[in-house]
């Protein structure tokens, strides 16, 4: 069998994108192919699978698979490139609309451009604490975008050991199920620079739950004020917008090739 399929990006935070609207696939072979086709030797490369299906609460679904193959609950850049992929296909007319997660119903808009604007709700974080790892102890703030999150906040992230951290903190015991990693720098105070260890994918290019949540806890901690903040990530800035119940990310969402793979049924 062969499939049809888009890559695309968000600021360098690359999918495979499928429509399972048009062509129904066995789901449970989801995970199997989000490993395979992920592959950047062997593959197509990407840091995940996402997959378009029709919606129960809203009309079209997103179901995405990390690049290790474990299930993803959410992804703000992955939640973009959707909504200009389920646009594009002609699944929607209105550029304004709805897409059901894992963790709930989320608006998304498409702007000028490849710009998508995409609503995340409420973003909670925590007081600061202290973890440790191994010898050292690390203060971090815990966050929530509809998927784990742990911010550090560092003097400068180019100097950073993400890889070697973020992987740490996967089986730390306050962190059963993994966690995604936000390493961030303040620059002003509307502006941060991050890096990100995301779980089941590692270093990514991006991270918009996470500049989400890494702008929420910058705000906590009265590092940043302003409503429009921009993060900077290692593929490009991303805007966060408002706060609270409002709070949303704007950033591009864009095609970078298709394709046709095949898969053994």
């Amino acid at each position: 069998m062969r499939t049809t399929f888009t890559k695309m990006e968000g600021l360098g935070n690359d999918y495979i994108f499928v429509d399972g609207i048009a062509t129904p696939l066995p789901l449970e072979r989801a995970s199997e192919w989000a490993r395979a086709w992920s592959d950047r030797h062997f593959g197509i490369g990407a840091d995940g699978l996402i997959v378009l299906l029709s919606g129960h609460a809203a009309p079209i679904r997103m179901a995405m698979w990390n690049a290790d193959g474990s299930r993803g609950a959410m992804c703000g850049n992955g939640l973009r490139c959707l909504a200009r992929f389920a646009f594009d296909r002609g699944h929607l007319r209105e550029r304004r609309f709805a897409v059901e997660t894992d963790v709930g119903v989320k608006r998304v808009e498409l702007l000028t451009g490849d710009l998508v604007r995409a609503w995340l709700g409420e973003v909670r974080v925590e007081p600061p604490r202290t973890v440790t790892l191994g010898r050292r102890s690390l203060s971090l703030v815990i966050g929530d975008a509809g998927n784990p999150h742990a911010v550090i906040f560092v003097a400068d992230v180019e100097a950073v050991d993400v890889n070697g951290i973020g992987r740490a903190l996967q089986t730390h015991p306050d962190f059963p199920g993994g966690v995604n990693v936000e390493f961030v720098q303040a620059l002003a105070t509307d502006r941060l620079r991050q890096r990100t260890f995301e779980r089941g994918s590692g270093e990514t290019m991006a991270c918009g739950t996470g500049a989400a949540v890494a702008a929420t806890a910058a705000r906590q901690a009265g590092l940043v004020h302003a409503d429009s903040i921009t993060v900077e990530l290692r593929g490009g800035p991303l805007r966060i917008l408002g706060h609270g119940a409002t709070l949303a990310i704007e950033g591009p969402g864009r095609t970078v090739f298709t394709g046709e793979i095949e898969w053994i049924e």
